[in-house]
């Protein structure tokens, strides 16, 4: 089993980069499907920086015109737990006045950042907003409104890779790793 070690914790393989993968393709056919016909653009948002590899991959695969912007919130102290308290770190790199919004998210747990993200989006003017994450932890997940896309559910579990972080490092490992009991 692939093992990693990140400052003073060792993570173990949890997910391949191929199923990564796959679940990105398959999440891609229903956007595509149910934006096919979209009259005017819409925005894919990237929440960095965790979900910068999930939205590259997903915006390969889209085949619609779309226009990419960023932010970047966080609710995490730099371990392994939320603070709870969401902060904005950067910004909209953009007007979403009047625009559909695909917020592409790397994991919801409590949802706290996604409630905070909607009515940020809501107070700018955004006509429509869908949440699309690459992971969900349904068993955390205490908001009333259910997320449009979601390409895999996990188990609550502190995990690196494939964008998230421990301590800003092991966002460029190609697999998802758990913390290792």
């Amino acid at each position: 089993m692939k093992r990693v070690t990140l400052f003073d914790k060792t993570f173990v393989q949890y997910i391949p980069q191929e199923e990564i993968e796959r679940a990105i393709s398959q999440l891609a056919q229903k956007v595509n499907a149910d934006h096919a016909n979209a009259v005017q653009p819409p925005v894919v948002l990237c929440v960095l920086n965790g979900a910068m590899l999930f939205t590259t991959q997903l915006l390969k695969q889209l085949n619609f015109n779309c226009e990419l912007m960023t932010i970047k919130l966080s609710s995490w102290c730099g371990g392994t737990e939320s603070t709870n308290q969401v902060r904005e770190c950067m910004s909209l790199s953009g007007s979403v006045k009047g625009r559909d919004v695909i917020v592409c998210e790397d994991i919801i747990d409590t949802g706290n950042t996604i409630e905070y993200l909607m009515d940020l989006l809501k107070k700018e003017g955004a006509a429509k907003v869908e949440i699309c994450s690459m992971l969900l932890k349904p068993e955390v997940y205490r908001k009333s409104f259910r997320p449009d896309y979601i390409a895999m559910e996990i188990e609550n579990r502190f995990i690196v890779g494939y964008g998230l972080d421990y301590k800003e490092i092991g966002r460029n490992l190609s697999d998802i790793y758990v913390l290792e009991k």
